[in-house]
């Protein structure tokens, strides 16, 4: 879970079918770009809106197309803690690296619930997890002794973090250096904050853009994760465009849409999520054309 982990869009048809070949041809481009690992069912990757035998055909396809030679990290989170157990000792029979887990709800959780469910997640594999904190779409936010009690069960090894609402992404990665076990491993997501996370030493990034756009996104995830500044902010430039993209319509819209332009997939977002207007689609070709600098 450390570097730059890539995560694409889970493609499926109008009836929310899954379109393997497409999906295939997505891990495929992102193993031969040699990112660090593979993300499938995380907020990118759709798995809110796939039944579980669907989540395990996608790992299973991933785990096939990336040929075990990139680690490929799995999503379990979902409404009940036994559906993510279940959804966990597949991933671990079928040979994933590690799970990511996000407490979704309708009612909304305690912490004591959370922490819970982590566990009986953690109970039922020897895969390291990593806690998915995305209050934006789980509309639960993880406190500082949460995380750190968490981080006591031994297979919870990492987090993924949203970049903070007031932009001291440094303030808060000695906060979670101070308050969590020495190795513990704090990754970013928000694609257009993550260069400056890896400024500031931490771990991994989490990337939309990767699944997309690895190569772009290696050159641009080794500049700030060497430190090297200059460089960090002169691809960042070229991104410029499309994290403005992001952040205007939402990531997963966005690369829905590039993706069937660069004829990877004719995919649409699951529904009831649409897909961006026609009107875009010059924003989004110009907005491609400039990571090529």
């Amino acid at each position: 879970m450390r570097g730059l982990s890539a995560f694409p869009i889970t493609p499926t048809d109008a009836e929310g079918r899954l379109l393997v070949p497409d999906l295939r041809r997505l891990i495929l481009r992102l193993a031969r770009a040699g990112v660090d690992g593979i993300g499938v069912l995380g907020s990118t990757g759709g798995y809110a809106y796939l039944d579980p035998g669907q989540r395990r055909e996608v790992l299973e396809t991933a785990l096939d197309a990336a040929g075990r030679k990139v680690p490929v990290i799995a999503g379990v989170g979902a409404l009940r803690s036994d559906i993510s157990a279940a959804l966990a000792r597949h991933a671990a029979d079928a040979g994933a690296a590690g799970l990511l887990l996000a407490p979704i709800s309708y009612t909304p959780l305690t912490e004591d619930e959370v922490f819970a469910h982590f566990q009986t997640v953690a109970d039922a594999s020897d895969l390291p997890i990593c806690i998915y904190n995305n209050p934006s779409t789980t509309h639960f936010t993880f406190p500082p002794a949460l995380l750190a009690r968490l981080a006591a069960l031994p297979s919870v090894t990492a987090v993924k973090m949203p970049l903070p609402a007031d932009g001291d992404i440094a303030g808060q990665i000695a906060a979670l250096r101070a308050d969590l076990p020495q190795g513990f491993i704090i990754g970013y997501s928000g694609d257009w904050g993550c260069p400056d996370a890896l400024l500031n030493r931490a771990d991994g990034w989490f990337s939309v853009a990767a699944g997309l756009w690895p190569d772009h996104t290696l050159t641009l995830s080794c500049a700030a994760g060497s430190g090297d500044r200059a460089q960090t902010d002169r691809v960042q430039a070229r991104f410029r465009p499309m994290w403005d993209l992001f952040q205007a319509h939402g990531s997963l819209r966005v690369v829905h849409a590039c993706a069937r332009l660069m004829e990877l997939t004719d995919a649409q977002p699951p529904r009831p999520i649409l897909p961006l207007p026609d009107a875009l689609t010059p924003s989004l070709r110009a907005a491609m054309q400039a990571l090529d600098g």
